[in-house]
């Protein structure tokens, strides 16, 4: 079994005073700080563009894991791996074509970054298992993207199984992400289905103590 990475996601902390916010998160022991980028069309809610990744990745010296939650990603690859994401990753749905997605990650391979695709809870996985090979990260929602702190949908984890099987079989060295309403019990449900990487939001940065929150994912994931 891979080991258990935590990535707490900054839509969640208090923006009053975000470098104190990545920073605390990292002492704590985050593996990776999760930055959720939304656009307002692709999804209902607006956050942040390159400039707020580009100052994160100026506070701390773990990796940066940028998740586009935009329409027409490719537009924007550039910008959020030169703004400093180490992984990038983008929507499925939000790209047509099969070939399309395989050019998107292997445009941000080129430029350095670790490539990332990622399918919301009622989006099929086959969207992107034909493009595996170029995937370093395989991201499964487990809530709709485009809010913070919604409920884990238990459902997801027959995907995670399904990407782990495939990738499995055909040899590529891929981690998994689940992204959403992670804590203490659901880590452990997205470990044993074969997740390594886990985004937990509000159960960190709405806590009072980060270190014993992100030990509580890592654990639950062991």
């Amino acid at each position: 079994m891979k080991k258990i990475l935590v990535a707490p996601s900054i839509l969640s902390a208090d923006f009053r005073s975000l470098e104190r916010e990545v920073k605390a998160a990292e002492d704590a022991g985050a593996d990776m700080i999760h930055c959720d980028v939304m656009d307002g069309h692709f999804v209902p809610n607006l956050t942040f563009g390159p400039f707020v990744v580009e100052a994160v990745k100026k506070c701390v010296s773990i990796p940066l894991d940028v998740h586009l939650m935009i329409s027409n990603p490719g537009k924007y690859i550039g910008n959020f791996c030169d703004a400093g994401a180490d992984i990038l990753s983008f929507h499925a749905e939000a790209v047509a074509e099969e070939a399309e997605r395989r050019t998107l990650l292997e445009s941000i391979r080129a430029r350095g970054v670790r490539s990332g695709i990622a399918v919301n809870p009622d989006i099929p996985v086959d969207l992107f298992i034909g493009v595996l090979d170029a995937v370093d990260m395989a991201v499964i929602m487990s809530v709709y993207a485009g809010f913070g702190g919604q409920k884990f949908i238990p459902d997801v984890l027959e995907k995670v199984r399904a990407i782990r099987q495939a990738a499995d079989k055909r040899g590529p060295d891929i981690d998994i992400q689940v992204d959403g309403g992670v804590n203490g019990e659901t880590a452990a449900l997205c470990a044993a289905a074969g997740a390594n990487v886990l985004v937990a939001g509000s159960y960190v940065f709405c806590s009072d103590n980060y270190a014993d929150r992100i030990s509580a994912v890592r654990g639950g994931g062991q």
